[in-house]
């Protein structure tokens, strides 16, 4: 497990609540980082953790608000960059499914404008609107960003071929957004496959993922824990790495 000397640096989470931005929480406000939490403000866990990190010591503080909503993610940002006085790291972590199965790529009923709009905004847009919020902060502190992708922009396979399709647009957007943020910022992605433990109501086919993970090299689903390495070394270190997807899949399935 790596570390590093974060004392008086100031990250800023989305999805934090959970999963893997609540990993990426822990590993950040544990090298002595302040950590801004984001989730939505009716998520009862963001409260929840926030205690259990206080309680643990960490400088911590709640931003509630939704992706989604232009005016929730500029008072969030505003708001964290007011109460630190400063922002370092950015984790584009927030996305959803939009769906409690995997929908067949031809099932195009389910996939609707509506279904489209939902996922388009989140996950997407999204990480748009918490760039462009904390953009000012970051260049001035010369900080990071991390994209939370996923392999379903890769072709892997995915909840929806429209989820699919608004991660391959977050691994073009990390690219694009390196050259808009450099030189003083550096934006990288991570593209996870398999997350146990991801607080994720989409359930696939127990025996077809068993078989998949079976298949991998390493044999066995990423754990949050195992994600949130990869960022922290991506907001922490890597000074030479921007505009790149580390595809974070087992080694792979053939």
């Amino acid at each position: 497990m790596i570390t590093a000397d974060l004392k008086g640096k100031v990250a800023f989470v989305t999805g934090a609540a959970s999963g893997i931005g609540l990993a990426v929480v822990e590993r950040l406000a544990a090298n002595g980082a302040a950590v801004a939490l984001n989730d939505l403000a009716h998520n009862p866990r963001l409260a929840a953790e926030i205690a259990r990190l206080r309680a643990a010591g960490h400088n911590v503080a709640p931003f509630p608000g939704d992706v989604s909503k232009p005016d929730d993610v500029d008072a969030m940002v505003a708001a964290a960059a007011s109460h630190f006085g400063r922002l370092d790291y950015l984790v584009n972590n927030a996305a959803t499914p939009g769906t409690s199965k995997p929908i067949p790529v031809d099932d195009f009923a389910a996939m609707d404008e509506a279904f489209w709009a939902k996922l388009v905004s989140i996950n997407q847009i999204g990480p748009y609107r918490c760039l462009k919020a904390a953009a000012p902060h970051l260049k001035k502190a010369g900080g990071a960003v991390v994209n939370v992708a996923s392999t379903a922009g890769l072709a892997y396979g995915a909840s929806s071929s429209v989820y699919a399709s608004t991660k391959a647009a977050l691994i073009l957007l990390t690219k694009e957004w390196a050259y808009a943020m450099g030189p003083e910022v550096r934006v990288n992605a991570i593209a996870p496959n398999v997350v146990d433990g991801s607080g994720w109501d989409c359930r696939f086919d127990p025996a077809g993922m068993a078989a998949t993970i079976a298949k991998m090299p390493l044999k066995r689903a990423g754990k949050p824990e195992d994600y949130a390495e990869t960022i922290f070394y991506l907001l922490a270190g890597a000074p030479y790495v921007t505009g790149q997807t580390i595809v974070m899949d087992g080694g792979g399935a053939r």
